[in-house]
């Protein structure tokens, strides 16, 4: 599958989920460890952990596996999936690690372009 539509899955099963913050960065120009990167951020643990959850459940119902997963007992997640990078972070983590602003120099996506209708909110 094409790191375009991981990509969508993915953000359209954390933006149903409602996470917080949701950015997607296109790395692709700036590094060679994936196409894009993912970043939401959840409300609480238990948060982080279903919003992981969902994200693996909608990616292997569309027969995509993660390479691996790390983190799942931490207030972030990431699950890689090579092209696409997905980070769940907790508040306190998504502002300790500042990923956004670290991989700043990445084309930002639109992601209301991506977004399904009525399936949430971006804040």
């Amino acid at each position: 599958m094409e790191a375009f539509e991981i990509l969508k899955i993915a953000a359209n099963a954390l933006n149903a989920k409602k996470a917080k913050e949701l950015n997607a960065v296109k790395v692709s120009e700036i590094t060679v460890l994936a196409e894009y990167f993912l970043m939401c951020t959840a409300t609480s643990s238990t948060h982080v952990r279903s919003l992981a959850d969902e994200v693996e459940e909608k990616l292997s119902e569309a027969g995509v596996q993660p390479h691996h997963i790390e983190g799942r007992t931490t207030g972030w997640i990431v699950l890689d999936y090579g092209s696409v990078i997905i980070h769940v972070f907790s508040r306190d983590q998504r502002e300790f690690y500042a990923l956004d602003k670290m991989w700043g120099d990445g084309e930002q996506v639109k992601l209301d372009d991506i977004l399904s209708e009525a399936e949430g909110d971006l804040k």
